[in-house]
């Protein structure tokens, strides 16, 4: 028993060398299991409505708690962030606002090989393991996961929060059979702070780390597929793509630090990029300026949905007819 536990320490601290390595921030490790403590709350947000049009939360329901439905075998979840924070800001102050995230290439993309490189490493240090990596991209309740592995803790904007870094990261997991010691969560240092809560201007978090999704900037200029409802017009605070408001007004975000990962660096142009030249925008300027970027996903005649519908709040807040 000896032996296995020191095997199992051993293979962790590796893990967490290479991570380093591929420029992660921090990596955490939890037991695979059921997550029981999360299934009335998921039932309920679901039952409520909170997911809005996104369909794709109410299928898999079990596979969203339970990662050994997944991938039959796993012992072990490895949480991983990948820190995104940019400083830069257009030069415009008064053009449309696209969340940082987004600045530069896909995180899909950007993080998917740093997993499967650390994935590749393993598997050549170790032997055959049975092991398959995620970023957003399955239904895994990946904050939850976060949090068990002591990564961080759930802010009352729904976000993962560390002391020395903010909100501003990318999660992404590697399900494996390894048998691997778990690390274990940290406080909440939110404390009686509402910044979050009161900041958000269509009042999506309605309570202390629940977002209805429905009523979220991001999902309105993201996911959101049919016109924009009239009543919201005006609150966006000239997000066209995403909103960052709540992690902006976070005190925990004083201390996040500029990534050092050149594929989320913005092109110059797109910064440079005037409120005039977005409502202007054509659709070869926007397949140049986001060809590997996640704001293809909403698309060119979304992006200029959303930018037509900051105009028109702003027309109506001057007074103009």
């Amino acid at each position: 028993m000896g032996r296995t536990a020191h095997k199992g320490e051993e293979r962790v601290k590796r893990i967490r060398q290479w991570a380093e390595e591929l420029g992660f921030a921090s990596v955490g490790f939890s037991r695979a299991e059921r997550l029981e403590d999360e299934e009335p709350h998921l039932a309920k947000w679901l039952s409520e409505g909170k997911h809005g049009e996104m369909g794709y939360m109410e299928r898999n329901f079990d596979k969203r708690l339970d990662p050994r439905l997944l991938l039959p075998g796993t012992r072990t979840v490895i949480s991983l962030m990948l820190n995104h924070y940019s400083d830069e800001r257009p030069v415009d102050p008064d053009a449309p606002r696209i969340s940082t995230y987004a600045y530069g290439e896909d995180y899909h993309y950007v993080m998917k090989w740093k997993l499967k490189e650390l994935l590749k490493w393993m598997r050549r240090d170790w032997g055959d393991i049975a092991g398959r990596v995620y970023v957003d991209s399955a239904p895994i309740l990946e904050r939850s996961w976060a949090k068990r592995s002591g990564l961080g803790w759930v802010g009352k904007h729904g976000l993962i929060l560390t002391k020395t870094g903010g909100s501003h990261f990318f999660l992404g997991e590697i399900l494996v059979d390894l048998d691997l010691p778990p690390d274990a969560p940290v406080t909440d240092h939110c404390g009686t702070c509402t910044r979050c809560i009161d900041a958000c201007p269509t009042g999506a978090i309605i309570r202390p780390q629940v977002l209805d999704g429905s009523r979220c900037i991001s999902y309105f200029t993201i996911e959101l597929r049919d016109g924009l409802p009239e009543p919201m017009a005006g609150k966006f605070e000239n997000w066209m793509f995403g909103c960052d408001i709540c992690q902006e007004v976070c005190p925990w975000n004083r201390h996040a630090k500029p990534h050092n990962e050149p594929g989320f660096s913005p092109a110059p142009e797109l910064l440079q990029m005037t409120r005039r030249d977005w409502v202007d925008l054509r659709e070869e300027t926007f397949n140049s300026l986001f060809k590997k970027s996640p704001v293809k996903r909403t698309g060119y005649a979304g992006l200029k949905r959303n930018i037509a519908f900051l105009e028109k709040g702003k027309a109506a807040s001057d007074g103009a007819p």
